[in-house]
């Protein structure tokens, strides 16, 4: 699909992504450089927090969930880029094995008042598991163009 204007984007449009299996081994990786907390780096320590098992960062899902934004059918122009970030949430934990898949449903289309040449959608972001079970919600507001004016010659 080619990329999408402002104008291409209406409230209640969803766009899904291709699926990402989460790996033990990368879930260990991201908690030992980015977020090195006991049940993100120890299965057995895991075992006696309030995840009952290792679980992957709430950081490492929203990494997960940005790439796969970026590989879905949502396509703006100027590529994914948030203006301002409105809530995210994360329901349950990302699991080693876990199957994740993102949909994006446009909340609102917003032209500037200032800027003409782009404006804002308000999307949620939901990312389920192979369970159908939301693990992460976003309502990321992105930034993306209007559609240029076609210039017409007269002869």
């Amino acid at each position: 699909m080619d990329r999408m204007y402002l104008e291409d984007f209406a409230a209640g449009q969803v766009f899904r992504s291709p699926a990402y299996t989460v790996t033990e081994a990368e879930i260990l990786a991201y908690a030992a450089q980015y977020d090195p907390q006991p049940f993100h780096l120890d299965a057995e320590a895991a075992k006696a927090t309030l995840f009952g098992g290792l679980a992957a960062s709430g950081w490492h899902t929203a990494s997960i969930t940005m790439r796969l934004i970026v590989d879905s059918d949502f396509r703006p122009a100027w590529g994914v880029i948030g203006g301002r970030m409105e809530s995210v949430e994360w329901p349950r934990p990302t699991r080693p094995g876990d199957v994740l898949r993102v949909e994006s449903e446009v909340l609102e289309v917003k032209p500037s008042r200032s800027k003409p040449e782009q404006g804002m959608l308000r999307v949620r972001c939901t990312t389920f598991n192979q369970q159908d079970q939301p693990v992460q919600v976003i309502v990321p507001n992105i930034i993306v163009p209007r559609r240029p004016a076609q210039r017409t010659t007269s002869g």
